[in-house]
């Protein structure tokens, strides 16, 4: 069995964020936990590599529509479109064209509860509901409604893998296994040696 600080997840830091020049804050928030950086490379993709990105999951589609659908219901709003295939696919052509407008940058963080860790510093897909202290909740002022009236993605400044199995899924589509780099940081032994025998002199 796979030792649970070799869990991984995969950041993108989206265009957004790379014109905010907030790159180096959002790489120290997860860094400063304890995660160590294993993967990393600046690129523009394709709109039929972000396409390949978000349907890696067959079910991506119908949980994206329900999703949105219920941000909007639980604010009190009717959402515009009742189906959720429709309103996904609206959803990716405009993920599509964000994602592909410019430079984004892919990283693979990797540590104990990698997956749950990052998705705690990011804070919301929604950024209104994203906590003070979480990156969206402190750099983001867009919202789903606001998008939506503007035809365009919510600008959220970071994708992150929500799950273990995703996470696998979405590194191998981004990085090559030859671009993840297995390293030890001097930090590895307080965070997971089991005593600490040795600090003192």
């Amino acid at each position: 069995m796979k030792h649970p600080k070799r869990e991984r997840t995969l950041v993108i830091i989206k265009p957004d964020g790379i014109q905010r020049s907030l790159m180096g804050e959002i790489i120290q928030r997860y860094e400063r936990v304890g995660l160590k950086l294993v993967g990393l490379k600046m690129l523009v993709p394709t709109e039929k590599f972000v396409e390949e990105h978000y349907t890696l999951d067959p079910e991506w589609r119908r949980l994206t529509g329900e999703k949105n659908i219920k941000a909007y219901e639980d604010k009190g709003l009717a959402h515009p479109i009742t189906d959720p295939l429709e309103v996904s696919r609206m959803i990716l052509e405009k993920l599509k064209k964000y994602l592909s407008c410019g430079p984004v940058v892919a990283m693979v963080w990797q540590g104990a509860h990698a997956v749950a860790i990052v998705r705690k510093l990011t804070g919301s897909t929604e950024p209104l509901l994203s906590d003070v202290g979480t990156i969206r909740g402190d750099f983001v002022l867009d919202s789903y409604k606001m998008s939506d009236d503007s035809v365009r993605a919510v600008r959220n400044l970071v994708h992150a893998s929500g799950s273990v199995a995703e996470a696998e899924n979405e590194i191998k589509h981004w990085f090559r296994d030859d671009e993840i780099i297995q390293y030890r940081l001097v930090q590895e032994s307080i965070l997971y040696d089991v005593d600490l025998d040795g600090i003192l002199e």
